[in-house]
């Protein structure tokens, strides 16, 4: 863990705060606005979602309460501004999971906290790993390439996904007659909390770049936001939305505004303290990561996002097939910022984890030998090795001895080619196959689901010149990035900052703040660097090939099993029988 550093005495120092919202926890960043030097740093785990409250994992239902977001909000920033004064904290920056839209009042309040809403999961934060409205993104591919006019989904990679802003808000319109009579307008999560902070004007508030352009179909070739009428086209209960949402949208170095006096209050700032626009983690992470041209960023917790920036004028008008968007200013003003992904990454470890222990919660309390306080002292020790230990013993695992070979699509697939509609699967299984040998054959699924990433990019004429791991499995497992290293065939350069969505919001907050003149500037200032390389075993390249081709097999036998057994609500279906 990088050590925090300790603030100067000096008057003329300026930090600026980085808020990274994850899917679990929120935590926030202070860092030196000149060096990067990380002064403190805060983490606050959603007290709602750790119960699941508004989930329902079976419907793929995964919602967040705002109570959740602004708890952790105060809770992590007062801990870290009480390092310095506050009237040195000069900018502050959010960046958020996406897509994860919510609905709103006319004063931008989320409905979740409006009376009778205070419990209705559609009234809250569609995160972005719900998967509820399958049918509807199927919906608009078919539309999009069927009712005569533009093509709205061509530079999101041709595929809109279930994660994203048009589906979740076409399914809960269509299911929830009282939030579509109570929303006046839609914001995605990192737009909501800027909003917050600001205590601006909704009908003037300053817009993500990035998440309108990779998730809500936004481009300034058509002048914005998708047209009324396709949007009406795509369900009539949108109509009229499109006026009370956005046109102009900026990107994440630009002033959002200045904290309010309550929240400067709130938080122990003053009311001095710019407020930057937001952005999504990944797109912050990777400029932390010290992104440059063709280099690829791999933003790696429970899922992945996979961020490449390239010169604008050398991508031209080609368009990347099957990844989230291509959207100028994503990353870094002035450059095109590409985005694809895995809609699970460490979530499928964890996964089998839970499966694992499953005695532990069932089996373990009709225990009489120890007591609930040494039954739940266990759980938690268990819990914590469960996967160092597993991982340990797959690392060992000889491959000849084990052919199972493993699908990483239990929460669908991303990218390339949005279907969140598939399904994972496991071949090769016998009565000798063991738990680390799953596990293996778990990390390696994920690994060649990362492969197929890389290749498309290729494929579409965008080289990858360099790989840079960043994110929590990043730090913390060596035999996963050393598997990925050895699939890839490719050095991965893992950067320092355990934080860096935080530190990369706190970026943006430097370069909004007026401390550094663009983000390359502040990126060359701030950036914390690389820990270490992993370098692919040359012993275990060809042995990876051969197997990732076996997984590309597999993935064309479920996925052609799937649309034959009438599977039809992948995004990728009903285009399919068009």
């Amino acid at each position: 863990m990088q050590t925090p550093q300790t603030a100067t005495s000096d008057p003329q120092a300026a930090y600026v705060i980085g808020v990274d919202y994850g899917t679990d926890s929120v935590r926030a960043l202070l860092v030196d606005a000149r060096t990067g030097a990380e002064v403190a740093q805060a983490v606050h785990y959603y007290a709602r979602w750790k119960k699941l409250e508004f989930c329902n994992p079976a419907r793929n239902q995964f919602r967040q309460h705002p109570l959740d977001h602004i708890e952790g909000l105060e809770a992590t920033v007062r801990k870290v501004v009480a390092h310095v004064p506050a009237v040195q904290v000069v900018g502050i920056a959010v960046d958020t999971t996406g897509s994860t839209p919510g609905p709103v009042n006319e004063k931008g309040v989320s409905l979740a906290l409006t009376p009778g809403f205070e419990n209705n999961p559609n009234a809250m934060f569609v995160l972005w790993k719900d998967h509820t409205a399958l049918e509807e993104a199927a919906e608009i591919n078919l539309k999009a390439r069927t009712w005569g006019g533009e093509d709205f989904t061509k530079f999101e990679g041709g595929i809109y996904s279930s994660e994203w802003f048009w589906a979740k808000i076409m399914h809960v319109v269509r299911e929830d007659e009282a939030v579509l009579k109570a929303a006046h307008s839609w914001l995605e999560h990192c737009d909501w909390l800027t909003l917050l902070l600001t205590g601006g004007d909704l009908a003037t508030f300053k817009h993500s770049r990035c998440a309108a352009g990779h998730k809500a179909m936004w481009h300034e070739s058509w002048g914005g936001l998708p047209s009324e009428e396709f949007l009406t086209h795509l369900e009539p209960k949108l109509a009229g939305l499109r006026s009370r949402l956005f046109e102009e949208t900026f990107t994440a170095d630009q002033v959002a505004g200045n904290l309010s006096a309550e929240w400067a209050e709130r938080l122990g700032l003053t009311t001095d303290t710019v407020v930057a626009v937001g952005s999504f983690d990944a797109h912050a992470g990777a400029v932390a990561g010290e992104i440059e041209a063709y280099s690829m960023v791999k933003v790696m917790g429970t899922s992945t996002c996979d961020i490449v920036v390239a010169p604008t004028a050398e991508v031209g008008s080609h368009l990347v097939a099957g990844i989230c968007g291509q959207v100028d200013g994503s990353v870094i003003p002035g450059m095109l910022g590409l985005e694809a992904g895995q809609s699970a990454f460490g979530d499928l470890l964890a996964w089998f984890r839970q499966i694992v222990e499953w005695p532990l919660h069932n089996v373990l309390p009709h225990s009489k030998v120890l007591n609930a306080e040494q039954q739940a002292a266990l759980r938690d020790e268990m819990s914590d090795i469960l996967l160092v230990e597993l991982s340990k013993a797959a690392a060992a695992v000889d491959p000849e001895e084990s052919a199972v070979l493993a699908l990483d699509w239990v929460n669908g697939r991303r990218t390339p080619d949005a279907n969140q509609g598939l399904k994972g699967a496991m071949m090769n299984l016998t009565m000798g196959t063991n738990a680390p040998q799953i596990f293996r054959a778990l990390v390696e699924a994920i690994c060649y689901g990362s492969k197929q990433i890389v290749e498309r990019f290729e494929q579409e004429g965008i080289p990858v010149k360099q790989v840079i791991g960043i994110g929590g499995v990043a730090k913390k497992s060596q035999f996963v990035m050393q598997t990925l290293a050895d699939v890839l065939n490719r050095p991965i350069k893992i950067a320092v900052s355990e934080q860096a969505p935080a530190l990369g919001a706190a970026i943006y907050a430097a370069v909004a703040a007026g401390i550094h003149e663009d983000v390359l500037a502040a990126q060359r200032a701030m950036g914390s660097g690389f820990a270490e390389t992993y370098e692919p075993n040359p012993a275990r390249v060809a042995d990876y090939q051969a197997r990732y081709e076996q997984y590309q097999a597999f993935g064309k036998f479920v996925e052609t099993v799937t649309l034959k057994e009438g599977e039809t609500t992948s995004e990728t279906t009903l285009v399919d029988h068009a």
